[in-house]
């Protein structure tokens, strides 16, 4: 037990001493679960006080939900990249790019403007995986040759120019035939909307009659219909985060993980042993490409509409510090920093933004320095009243001193301490005592 265990008091203690005796799944998922139902717990507690109605907080909850869900799927996907391999991929943003428009382009109707092809969404989805892989393809082959921060500038340049070609006037709209293609420029594509999947699952016998319990139930506590539907869509998201984080970890554990670990670490040394660290690295650009092109699918599977600019490089920025605060190399931490980014940094200061404007008369000054003279005068109700209505701007603000903080207390983030075991075998674990009277008499133990 660590000194700082040893001063924790003894029931609390025990229970850390019985959570950190289970296997390392059970232990990761009692984490996540506690994390989440603490945030939330503490957030339904202001909005009762706040007078925040039961289906304004549910609400609030599912899109929190939502959103953690998304940033979780692309921050594990990076992760592969950037916490296991050591690839500093700052172009995420244009693979989303990619498997979505992708997606939308097989999926659009014929007779859209600009035209699709009309295929079932789940080939869209497939379609969208294989095109993000197969352009993480083209990226690697040449730019793994560089240095670290050289391919950093790579995918950064590749993101813009997939971005910008999008914009385009010459991918606008390309005649083929009588049909018009394209990608519409800025106006964008419509497509079938990917949660079209729940009204179909609530079609099926069994899911169609929990459904409608759920429906039933959520009327009668004053929930929206359309809530419970697009709760109903994050659960979907949620299944997906548990999916991404057992392929990854079993990624992580296996030889090939190690390798990938070997090279983050030292890629030198570990091409001395013998190991194919070029084609180690492409397969794992690759494969995280290709997740990173499925959440982007999934993150705007609710909407029937895509655009160049919900793809600005600004996301991938956010997925940076969402890995940050999580910790790189630990999947759970990916996991968790998606949900510490989206409640705390992103979707928490709009909902207690409309706690104070709905309880407190708040008058805002049109500038700081306004707030600040007022404050002079003993009135601080100016300066919080600015402070709320500039919310948005001061959520990047927000960011930046998180990021700060980090960096001078916790630059591994919240959960990148762990050591990553790279043998087969855990060998900093002490043999039982069986086994050491067996190392000792050099034979078997007595029975």
């Amino acid at each position: 037990m660590s000194e700082r265990d040893s001063r924790l008091p003894e029931p609390i203690s025990n229970a850390h001493d019985r959570l950190k005796a289970l296997p390392q799944w059970q232990y990761d998922l009692v984490l996540i679960v506690g994390v989440v139902l603490v945030t939330y717990g503490a957030f339904a507690i202001l909005g009762f006080f706040g007078g925040v109605g039961i289906n304004s907080i549910v609400g609030f909850f599912r899109t929190v939900t939502f959103y953690a869900a998304v940033y979780a799927l692309v921050v594990l996907a990076l992760n592969l990249h950037w916490g296991y391999t050591g690839l500093f991929n700052i172009g995420v943003a244009g693979f989303m790019a990619v498997g979505v428009y992708t997606m939308a382009f097989l999926t659009a109707a014929p007779d859209a403007t600009p035209a699709g092809l009309g295929l079932p969404i789940p080939i869209g989805i497939l379609g969208g995986m294989i095109a993000a892989g197969l352009v993480g393809l083209v990226a690697a082959l040449p730019a793994l040759r560089v240095r670290a921060d050289y391919f950093a500038i790579v995918t950064l340049g590749l993101s813009e120019i997939i971005r910008l070609a999008l914009l385009s006037g010459s991918l606008r709209s390309i005649e083929v035939g009588d049909t018009v293609y394209g990608t519409g420029g800025g106006s964008g594509i419509q497509y079938p909307p990917v949660d079209t999947i729940i009204p179909w699952l609530l079609e099926r016998p069994v899911i169609g009659e929990l459904g409608e319990i759920l429906f039933e139930v959520g009327g009668a506590v004053g929930i929206q219909r359309s809530v419970i539907l697009g709760g109903l869509y994050t659960a979907v998201l949620i299944a997906f985060v548990g999916l991404f984080y057992l392929f990854l970890s079993r990624i992580a554990n296996s030889p090939y993980g190690r390798i990938l670990k070997a090279i983050r670490e030292d890629e030198l040394a570990a091409k001395s042993l013998g190991k194919n660290t070029d084609r180690a690295k492409i397969v794992a650009f690759v494969v995280g490409c290709s997740l990173m092109g499925l959440a982007g699918m999934l993150w705007m599977g609710s909407r029937s509409f895509v655009s160049p600019d919900s793809f600005m490089p600004i996301i991938t920025f956010y997925i940076f510090v969402a890995l940050i605060v999580g910790g790189a190399g630990s999947n759970t931490g990916s996991v968790i920093g998606g949900f510490a980014f989206a409640a705390f940094l992103w979707e928490g200061p709009r909902f207690v933004r409309s706690i104070l404007n709905a309880n407190l008369n708040l008058r805002s000054p049109p500038t700081i320095y306004d707030a600040f003279v007022e404050l002079a005068s003993g009135d601080l109700t100016p300066l919080v009243g600015y402070l709320v209505g500039s919310l948005d701007e001061l959520r990047f603000v927000l960011v930046g001193v998180v990021l700060i903080l980090l960096m001078l207390w916790r630059p591994e983030g919240l959960l990148g301490h762990r050591k990553e075991i790279a043998a087969a075998t855990d060998l900093s674990k002490r043999p039982s005592p069986p086994d050491r009277a067996t190392a000792s008499d050099g034979g078997e133990p007595d029975e």
